[in-house]
């Protein structure tokens, strides 16, 4: 009987896939290298939370809120608008020719009529989310004899709730402080940023080392984005992803974990924290973005299409979680129920009122993240309101007080860590490298989908040991197909804590996967700045093929999105056809069973909904549009 229910289900998912494609034509989801990124927004300039806001206005003279990209420099009308009354520009964003301002409702439509104007969008509130060396891997890279990897040199920019200075797993490596809330602080009332930070980087001096960050001597830059209350503006945030554009030599940051997010119904080439990402990317900064914790409904049901914003950005490490049960054994190891699962599931509206979604196959990786002992700030709220998240250690003395977390945010600074020592064994690394090495070497885990773990759980013994091996002279005259390597390929299995385990051998790519191992002895053009990882695949008769100016021979790409048996990438069972992502349009109608879970209705996905809150019960609510940072 269940073999037979896969049966039917598979038959409707091949069905509704040649439905989607011969109705309404299968389109690939609107990727963007940084030449062409530009072209592909269309439609309503106005984002659809803003229009929504717009429309429920009580008044024309109503103020609002607003982000303002452009496309270009703003002509004499347009300077002239913005200085008229009720009108204030309160920041600019000189680096993502951006800017947050107040207007009146009536002005929203008169805006975004001008030429110039790209997207006008709502800056949001922001809120906060929610042994480890062992497990990853980490300790494996330290213990290679000769050979040092701790981080150093590396700057990591933690965008949170900033950082409580004094504590000692921090010692001196915080190297810049920035407030953008407005509060004139940088420590950390809220009690986020800290754990945050030392997951990432916190040194060994404390406990035997026994809660050692990913990556403990990388220099830290604290940009406190979210007030004491663990709340924030789009705008603030912004501001800090501004500053590290014009900054980033200086204090030679390398990678910038956000483990916050809000609704991501703006599609990625709208949303204006995804476009700020894209910049720095495009820059070589690794950007690593907790996936969200909106795994589960109230029913304790899966649900599908959660992925919040910036996670949403292709070119964003976008880290989902993993529970590991207290054991440093990696082969019990399973995804978190309430870690985030893809596809995205923002859209961008035509003229017509016809939306058209992303669809992106997210988390990339998932990473340990449930019940993580890190860093705790003095007298912080989150402790204050929940004490059971005290761990004990250090009573009496604040400096060294430690403290309980769980959620996508703690994985993604164990990512952004991996991403530092990644940085350190081989400076010359794109982005899209250090992505596509993350991938490559992950583990996949048994009976966990796609749209659930990405390529797998990271693996920072396998990722080190890959990265090593890259040439440091490519540069982007170098030819498509030139060996990657400066030796044969690594043997594609690593051992870490007893667990012996082959490497995923493949990555995501948007909305399928490529696999083989072309993808590290030779050079694609997929690696350089600008571009993004799925810059490589087309789309031919609704088939999906390589395209050869980006991708060598050897490369295969997938067709079905895969629940894993916990060897390969790709190997395993048809979760989903690939034809339904490609669908540019509805998902197996929204709301609908997608195998073994709900996908979240188009019209409560989040923006007109609910978000689920950080470390409070899944059944409490936020407030529509907050940002939020990712923890349980």
């Amino acid at each position: 009987m269940k073999r037979t229910k896969r049966t039917v289900a598979l038959t409707f998912l091949t069905c509704l896939s040649l439905l989607i494609s011969l109705t309404s034509g299968i389109m690939l989801n609107d990727r963007a290298s940084a030449a062409s990124k530009q072209a592909g927004r269309r439609g309503d300039k106005v984002a659809s939370e803003l229009r929504r806001r717009v429309w429920d206005s009580h008044s024309p003279d109503e103020s609002m809120s607003v982000i303002l990209q452009l496309n270009g420099p703003a002509s004499g009308p347009l300077k002239t608008l913005l200085k008229r009354n009720g009108v204030h520009v309160n920041k600019s964003f000189s680096n993502f020719n951006s800017h947050a301002i107040e207007l009146p409702s009536s002005v929203v439509d008169e805006l975004a009529a001008y030429d110039e104007v790209q997207v006008l969008s709502l800056d949001d509130e922001v809120k906060s989310f929610g042994h480890i060396t062992s497990t990853t891997g980490a300790d494996d890279v330290r213990a290679q004899t000769g050979y040092t990897l701790d981080g150093s040199g590396i700057g990591i920019a933690i965008l949170d709730s900033g950082m409580y200075s004094a504590h000692k797993m921090f010692g001196t490596r915080i190297v810049y402080n920035k407030d953008f809330t407005g509060q004139e602080r940088v420590d950390d009332p809220y009690g986020h940023g800290t754990h945050v930070a030392t997951a990432a980087a916190g040194n060994g001096t404390l406990y035997s080392g026994s809660y050692t960050g990913i990556a403990p001597n990388s220099n830290l830059i604290n940009l406190r984005v979210l007030n004491s209350l663990g709340i924030g503006k789009t705008s603030g945030v912004l501001a800090a992803l501004d500053w590290v554009m014009s900054n980033r030599s200086t204090y030679n940051i390398r990678v910038v974990n956000m483990s916050i997010g809000t609704a991501a119904v703006s599609s990625y080439q709208n949303d204006p924290l995804c476009q700020a990402v894209r910049d720095l990317v495009d820059a070589g900064v690794v950007v690593v973005a907790a996936a969200g914790n909106t795994g589960k409904d109230a029913f304790g049901r899966k649900i599908y299409g959660a992925i919040h914003s910036p996670g949403n950005e292709p070119s964003a490490i976008t880290v989902g979680a993993t529970n590991t049960f207290g054991t440093d054994a990696r082969s019990d190891d399973g995804v978190a129920t309430y870690s985030s699962r893809g596809p995205t599931r923002s859209y961008w509206t035509d003229t017509s009122g016809i939306r058209h979604y992303d669809n992106v196959i997210k988390p990339d990786l998932v990473a340990p993240g449930n019940k993580l002992i890190f860093a705790e700030a003095q007298n912080n709220l989150i402790v204050t309101t929940f004490p059971s998240l005290d761990s004990g250690l250090g009573a009496g003395k604040t400096s060294q007080k430690m403290m309980y977390l769980s959620g996508t945010s703690i994985s993604a600074p164990i990512v952004a860590g991996a991403a530092a020592l990644l940085l350190q064994a081989n400076p010359k690394l794109t982005p899209n490298m250090v992505k596509m090495i993350l991938m490559y070497t992950a583990q996949q885990l048994p009976n966990f989908n796609m749209f659930e773990q990405g390529a797998g759980q990271v693996n920072i013994e396998g990722a080190v040991r890959l990265a090593k091996l890259v040439r440091t002279d490519l540069t982007s005259t170098t030819a498509i197909g030139a060996s990657l390597l400066t030796t044969t390929a690594p043997t594609a299995q690593s051992t870490v804590d007893g667990t012996t385990f082959s490497w995923a051998q493949g990555i995501v790519m948007d909305q399928t996967y490529a696999k083989g191992t072309a993808l590290i002895t030779k050079y694609q053009k997929i690696y350089g700045l600008g571009v993004l990882l799925s810059d490589g695949t087309l789309l031919s008769n609704g088939v999906l093929i390589s395209d050869q100016t980006m991708m060598s021979s050897g490369v295969l790409l997938g067709t079905n999105i895969m629940t894993s048996n916990g060897v390969l990438l790709g190997d395993g069972t048809v979760f989903c056809a690939t034809g339904v992502l490609l669908g540019d349009g509805v998902l197996l109608s929204d709301g609908v069973l997608l195998g073994d879970g709900v996908l979240l209705s188009d019209g409560t996905l989040l923006g007109a909904g609910v978000l689920l809150s950080d470390y409070v019960a899944p059944q409490s609510v936020l407030a529509n549009g907050d940002l939020t940072a990712f923890m349980r």
